[in-house]
């Protein structure tokens, strides 16, 4: 299915606006019978042209509103054992983690976006994280790192924090 460009990038917009599961651009490319690369470039005019369009680890989704209530919460682990524990601790309790963001001596606070909200999602990044060979963005800071957390409410992110201290990841500065 052949269209121009601006048609094409019309059809992104309404695909993203039609869902709020991730997109992927090989997904797009298909449905519109383009390459990849194709996509991402329209991906990119549109985000120039200030369309609010995120890139996850599964693809492009619209920016919307964080419903619920969010918070910063500090951990720190290192090996696969313990990001799997943080991760279905957060899971389990009814937390997305939205994000993971680090601070850099040279960059400042460097920031990926991580949109993991189910046991699902867990496995998924987890078996990336394995298949990929990359270093975790916490790395970079001896396994200290920050998350934003979406959930219910402040009873719920009690619950998340304590079973985050309950799995030896919640960071607690040294006294």
């Amino acid at each position: 299915m052949s269209r121009n460009a601006s048609d094409r990038r019309a059809h992104i917009l309404r695909a993203l606006q039609d869902t709020d599961a991730p997109l992927s651009a090989s997904a797009l490319a298909a449905q519109l019978g383009v390459s990849r690369q194709i996509i991402v470039g329209d991906v990119a005019l549109l985000r120039a042209a200030g369309e609010q369009i995120d890139a996850t680890p599964r693809g492009y989704r619209l920016q919307r509103s964080p419903a619920g209530f969010c918070a910063l919460v500090a951990c720190r682990h290192t090996g696969v054992e313990a990001l799997a524990a943080e991760l279905y601790a957060v899971v389990e309790n009814g937390g997305v983690l939205e994000d993971v963001a680090v601070d850099n001596p040279l960059y400042g606070q460097l920031t990926a976006r991580l949109d993991i909200a189910t046991r699902r999602d867990v496995e998924q990044f987890l078996a990336r994280a394995a298949e990929s060979g990359e270093s975790l963005l916490s790395n970079l800071t001896g396994g200290v790192h920050l998350h934003t957390i979406r959930c219910a409410g402040p009873d719920s992110i009690r619950r998340i924090r304590a079973a985050l201290d309950a799995a030896g990841v919640l960071y607690r500065a040294e006294e």
